[in-house]
């Protein structure tokens, strides 16, 4: 071993090096080395620095906090990308974006960035419309910077309104306009109903300047009524109209009652798919169901069947030996569910509502399996025979 210690291969040499043994076998044994190629590398380089690097940036107290990252869009984009796969991380993370947010943006051009960059992934991720409402929510209270041109909202509202403008044209653009259009519609949906606003008393409030833009945008889907701007307004309306039809009327206004009479117009009048107008008339039937939404109880009053439409709300289903389901809010539910118990005998090891106890391996629920009374059987045959017979005609 201290022979191969001392043994030295020249740069680049393909000799081939003697190792002695004591044995006679291998006194005359070679081995191969490979070349060894000589690194151009030195330790006296000069430090690498990607493309785009600001050296300043090294001396920044904030450095830590960014984790390596080398610019305000990177360390947005890589947070809201993480919060598109994992929604449920936003509760316990967004304190700490916000705090990271508030040391990096420093100048108008920042929080300009940041905010198109939230936009951008509202408007064309799927499913992050939510998402980007409720960040744009949170740092609309938590962001302390506040540029020239305005604070973290007032830039977001000014963004929202140059799309706005375009509404016209977009709504009677190309199918790529209109998906644009669509997910900016969606978005600020999600905006007015997630956008929290201190009012001059501290109460919190909805934008008042959302709520207009969408009834305006709603008159635009359905002046241009083809199917995908239908389907929007369709979705618009879920998913905002039990709040738009309480706040005008809370203004006295009875614009819902406009929306649901365009609706009807467009089922009887405009060209567009049979899946669409069906899709239209629901949206009708929510709205007369009061968006399906419950009515509460009052609370000074003891809750009967007479003063609660909810009353019999939580009560199980039951069925009748004909199949025929019944409520406590049936005027014969006595008589029905005195039956149903009597019932009860022939089926010893099954509960109510037909949960079963018994399992595999239990002697009834194999007989039950494996069985079928004559009469079920008898008219199961004649079902398959009438069934051929109708298959042949």
């Amino acid at each position: 071993s201290e022979h191969l210690q001392q043994a030295r291969i020249p740069s680049g040499s393909q000799e081939k090096v003697s190792v002695p043994d004591s044995g006679p076998e291998m006194a005359e044994s070679q081995v191969a080395v490979a070349p060894v190629v000589t690194s151009k590398l030195s330790v006296k380089a000069p430090e690498f620095y990607p493309s785009g690097y600001n050296h300043n940036f090294a001396d920044s107290s904030f450095e830590d906090e960014y984790d390596g990252y080398l610019t305000l869009a990177e360390y947005v984009q890589d947070f809201l990308n993480h919060l598109t796969e994992q929604p449920g991380c936003f509760e316990t993370e967004i304190e700490q974006f916000a705090e990271t947010v508030n040391g990096w943006v420093t100048v108008d051009e920042t929080l300009q960035e940041l905010v198109e960059l939230i936009y951008q992934q509202a408007t064309s991720v799927p499913n992050f419309s939510y998402m980007g409402a409720r960040l744009c929510n949170y740092l609309s209270h938590h962001l302390t910077i506040s540029s020239q041109s305005g604070s973290f909202r007032q830039l977001l509202l000014q963004r929202c309104q140059t799309e706005y403008e375009n509404r016209d044209e977009a709504a009677k653009g190309d199918e790529i306009a209109q998906t644009q259009f669509h997910a900016f519609v969606l978005f600020l949906a999600e905006l007015y109903l997630n956008l929290e606003i201190k009012g001059k008393k501290g109460q919190v409030t909805r934008a008042e300047i959302l709520q207009e833009g969408l009834r305006e945008l709603l008159n635009v889907l359905f002046s241009n009524p083809v199917d995908n701007n239908l389907m929007c307004a369709v979705k618009l309306l879920k998913l905002t109209g039990s709040v738009l039809e309480d706040a005008w009327k809370e203004k006295g206004k009875n614009d819902m009652e406009e929306m649901i009479q365009r609706i009807e117009n467009v089922v009887l009048d405009a060209n567009c798919s049979r899946d669409v107008k069906h899709m239209l008339l629901k949206v009708v039937e929510l709205r007369s169901s009061n968006w399906g939404r419950v009515h509460e109880t009052s609370p000074h009053t003891k809750a009967t069947p007479e003063n609660d439409p909810n009353y019999f709300m939580n009560e199980p289903t039951f069925y009748t030996s004909d199949g025929v389901p019944f409520t406590a809010a049936d005027p014969d539910y006595q008589e029905k569910y005195q039956e149903l118990l009597e019932r009860e005998d022939l089926f010893p090891d099954y509960e109510e509502n037909g949960i079963a106890l018994s399992g595999p391996g239990d002697q009834y629920f194999n007989d039950l399996d494996n069985k079928m009374d004559p009469e079920i059987e008898e008219a199961y045959e004649k079902f398959c025979l009438e069934s051929e017979h109708k298959k042949k005609q």
